[in-house]
């Protein structure tokens, strides 16, 4: 591994902290002031790090305690951008003491370097859908 990609690594690594500590600064800085983010709930597009910082404000009011996995994640770095993806989880306990295992989507994340060093500038989760019903597949995992 290079150092671009331990950085990056350990960049994307900060979002496991942020979410878990419930940290809105430190989920800030991981993003680009511009981020483009294809999330799982609507509206198609957010974009801007404060609509990214407002899906986070949407998991903290649903969870009580929440973690996030990540899992097989591949980094592709050429100059000042880069890319990676693999599979997140989204789970812990609800407000109203539910325990959920959450579900597994598909994570990829379009980064560059800046002068602050490594931020994301577009990411997207999503899940695969039954193509006949029209509705997501929620069940599977990596």
């Amino acid at each position: 591994m290079d150092r671009n990609e331990i950085e990056i690594r350990q960049h994307i690594g900060k979002i496991v902290e942020g979410i878990e500590a419930k940290d809105f600064d430190t989920l800030r800085r991981l993003y680009a002031s511009d981020v483009v983010s294809f999330d799982v709930e609507p509206p198609l597009e957010h974009v801007g790090v404060e609509a990214k910082v407002r899906n986070w404000t949407n998991v903290f009011t649903i969870f009580q305690e929440a973690t996030y996995e990540l899992r097989e994640l591949t980094v592709t770095v050429g100059g000042d951008v880069a890319f990676a993806h693999g599979f997140g989880r989204l789970s812990g306990t609800l407000r109203d003491g539910t325990t959920t295992n959450g579900m597994w989507v598909r994570a990829t994340y379009g980064l560059r370097k800046t002068a602050e060093g490594w931020l994301i500038a577009h990411d997207q989760a999503s899940v695969p859908f039954d193509i006949r019903t029209g509705r997501g597949v929620t069940d599977l995992e990596p």
